[in-house]
């Protein structure tokens, strides 16, 4: 018997989470709830950052988790974490919980490379706020520089809570989506398949 799963797609803006989660979608039982889902449709009342915002943001998010794992949904959930951060911790702790199987998929791509992908074509399409490409390329390394976004240098605030659940990283540097995508799935038919006795 098969068990349902929040599968945590993170890693920083343009490595790819949107387009490869969406590979991973149409290729198995999983449905995808990408990041700009809750912040476009709040970004043009509240602004950016802002306490409506953030207390918005975070339970829209909250509500299609629970109702994803109370309606037994397989679902991807992408995010741009920032691993040395006590409040992403405790929000992501928040969100897993729900869930009673989690696991986690690292995505991660040079600088170079996730300022061309800002630019694509499907990038544009479903994130509003990243067609403004100068603010979001700025915006980008801004990131870069002020939050830790992979597990490549450390990540002693979310050292606990990845060590709990299987954690896979990926380098999707001239990797197809479809391939990384390919290869989540095996990862997780290999866990479905640990876990039945």
């Amino acid at each position: 018997m098969l068990w349902h799963m929040l599968l945590v797609l993170f890693g920083p803006p343009a490595v790819g989470k949107m387009t490869i989660g969406r590979a991973i979608a149409k290729n198995s039982s999983f449905r995808l709830f990408h990041n700009h889902m809750t912040i476009e449709p709040l970004l043009e009342t509240f602004g950016h950052g802002t306490p409506p915002f953030n207390i918005l943001n975070t339970e829209f998010r909250r509500r299609v988790l629970e109702e994803a794992a109370g309606h037994g949904v397989d679902l991807i959930f992408s995010v741009v974490w920032a691993l040395d951060s006590q409040d992403d911790l405790a929000e992501m702790t928040s969100y897993i919980g729900i869930f009673e199987s989690v696991a986690f998929v690292e995505l991660r791509a040079d600088l170079d490379t996730r300022l061309a992908r800002n630019r694509t074509e499907e990038r544009l399409l479903h994130k509003a706020s990243k067609r403004d490409v100068e603010w979001s390329d700025d915006n980008v390394r801004q990131m870069e520089i002020e939050w830790q976004m992979t597990s490549a240098d450390g990540y002693d605030v979310a050292a606990e809570l990845l060590a709990q659940h299987p954690h896979l990283v990926l380098d999707t540097v001239e990797v197809p989506p479809a391939l990384s995508a390919t290869r989540i799935i095996e990862w997780v038919e290999t866990l479905r398949g640990r876990s039945v006795k």
